[in-house]
C-alpha cells in the first residue's frame, strides 16, 4: 500500500528503531510508548487488520508469532512477561490500517485492563 506508514517503514522510506527483522516480519520500537517496553511487531506483507486475515496469510501470521519469542528475548521481557495486543478498527483503537501487534512490558499489569 502506497500510503501505509508501516509499509513505508518496511521499505526503508521512513526510519524506525528496529529490534528484529527477517524475511516476513519487522519489529521496531513504538514512537509513542505506552509502557517501558513498547514494540510493534508487523508482517511485512500488508494486511489491514486481524479481521482481514485470509487463509493464504497463514505464513505471515505464523512468522509474526514465531518472532514474538525472539523479540521478547531481545527486549529483555521474556522472563517477567509482557502483554501482546492487536487492535481492530476505529473503535478498537487501531490507528494504522496494517496488522500489527503491540508488545508491552517492563511493568506489571493489573488484573484489569490497563
Amino acid at each position: 500500500m502506497d500510503d501505509c506508514i508501516f509499509c513505508k517503514i518496511v521499505k526503508g522510506e521512513i526510519p524506525s528503531k528496529k529490534i528484529y527483522e527477517d524475511e516476513k516480519v519487522l519489529a521496531f520500537h513504538d514512537i509513542s510508548p505506552a509502557a517501558p517496553v513498547h514494540i510493534l511487531i508487523i508482517p511485512k506483507k500488508h494486511i489491514d487488520s486481524a479481521i482481514a486475515l485470509k487463509e493464504e496469510d497463514q505464513p505471515e501470521l505464523w512468522a509474526v508469532f514465531a518472532a514474538v519469542a525472539k523479540v521478547a528475548k531481545l527486549a529483555g521481557v521474556e522472563q517477567d512477561g509482557f502483554r501482546l495486543v492487536t487492535n481492530v478498527g476505529k473503535n478498537g483503537g487501531q490507528s494504522v490500517k496494517h496488522l500489527h501487534f503491540h508488545m508491552l512490558g517492563g511493568k506489571k499489569y493489573g488484573e484489569n485492563f490497563g
